[in-house]
């Protein structure tokens, strides 16, 4: 297969770290961003990746990187955040965030790659969602169940408009997976980390949380031509959480 220019947002770690390393294994050519380009510092001198800072919700960074969005073939976009509590509990400036960074990056980012994938007749755009989202209800998670639903709105909209032009998106809905992000939200829940991390794998009918490295084999999948019928997809890999 020939290798394909791949973006990958969230890259230093986690799902978009485990994304950038197994592209890079099939043998694709990633440009690695992340706001912490410090996360990325091990990726310099290897071949066939070169990194960036980049802070996804604001759109003139995204401009400068014109000259590499505009030749991108994959984008993964992984940028987003948890948040807590139920409707109540939601704030103006909460609702603002959440949907900048769940949401709005992800649109400025597909604006960004699709007129150059328009132009070659083909591309693939994949969206890390969530089976907290339109998929699954889930206690403590009103606005980033909200926010991760939308991000299926707006994922499936972008592969009916463009289905003709050869361009794909599709949403990656993990359920709990081994993060640095999921430790440090245990780690903040209170001083009793493991019975806050057992509470987690409890919730899991395989009794396991995910790795990221079989999220981002998903993610590998859909770059692939292989993959060439499926589009407008959300697809859940959960360990059986929402069977």
């Amino acid at each position: 297969m020939e290798g394909k220019n791949c973006l990958v947002t969230a890259a230093g770690q986690g799902i978009g770290r485990a994304i950038v390393d197994g592209l890079l294994a099939a043998g694709h050519k990633v440009i690695a961003t992340d706001r912490d380009a410090a996360l990325l510092d091990d990726y310099q001198g290897k071949s066939n990746v070169e990194t960036f800072a980049l802070d996804v919700t604001d759109p003139s960074a995204i401009d400068l990187l014109k000259d590499y969005t505009s030749s991108t073939d994959v984008l993964c976009h992984c940028a987003g955040y948890v948040d807590s509590g139920t409707i109540l509990d939601v704030t103006g400036a909460q609702y603002d965030f959440n949907f900048d960074l769940n949401v709005r990056s992800a649109m400025h980012m597909a604006q960004a790659v699709l007129p150059g994938m328009i132009s070659r007749d083909g591309g693939s755009l994949i969206f890390i969602s969530s089976v907290a989202s339109a998929i699954k209800g889930v206690p403590n998670r009103a606005i980033y169940g909200t926010t991760k639903a939308a991000l299926l709105g707006l994922s499936k909209s972008i592969a009916a408009d463009f289905v003709g032009q050869g361009i794909r998106s599709n949403c990656i809905c993990p359920g709990t997976v081994e993060t640095p992000s999921l430790a440090e939200r245990i780690a903040e829940s209170g001083p009793d980390i493991e019975t806050q991390r057992n509470a987690f794998v409890a919730r899991q009918p395989m009794g396991r949380l995910g790795r990221a490295d079989e999220i981002a084999a998903l993610a590998v999948y859909l770059a692939d031509p292989k993959a060439g019928f499926m589009t407008g997809q959300a697809l859940a890999i959960d360990g059986g959480w929402t069977i």
